[in-house]
């Protein structure tokens, strides 16, 4: 099963309402997912789709209402969390908290730096990018999170 099979399995079977939210055309690609290792991989990409939920364009949804979209974007987070806890413990979901934190504060203040802070997540999750991978994932990360 692939990643993206993966979350919205776990979506589709809690809540007809995620069913609903799903993409009729699935616009999946890997993001940050690539430059953590495989056991971080899904967990990773999960909380990346509830934060383009909220705050971009998701890959997988696309929630009609603004109320739907928070609360699919806060069960992705909590799946997503749980995944990389499972994976990787107590550090992982702290450097978790700090991606979120950090992002969350950027948004609140209208500032940039969120890629920034997800390459760092990945590097703080176990991940070595090299730069042609960084690039890459920013790349993709600006063309689906509104400025």
């Amino acid at each position: 099963m692939t990643i993206a099979e993966s979350i919205v399995g776990g979506a589709r079977s809690e809540s007809p309402l995620w069913a609903a939210s799903l993409r009729e055309v699935p616009e999946w690609e890997p993001i940050f997912g690539d430059l953590v290792p495989e056991a971080i991989a899904l967990g990773l990409e999960t909380v990346y789709e509830a934060y383009l939920v909220h705050y971009g364009d998701g890959r997988l949804f696309a929630p009609a209402d603004p109320d739907e979209a928070v609360l699919l974007g806060d069960y992705l987070y909590a799946h997503g969390l749980v995944r990389i806890a499972e994976a990787g413990g107590v550090p992982a979901v702290a450097v978790m908290a700090e991606l979120i934190a950090t992002c969350a504060s950027l948004r609140a203040a209208g500032e940039r730096g969120d890629a920034t802070a997800w390459v760092e997540a990945a590097r703080g999750l176990g991940g070595t990018p090299d730069d042609a991978q960084i690039s890459a994932a920013i790349s993709r990360h600006s063309a689906r999170v509104a400025s």
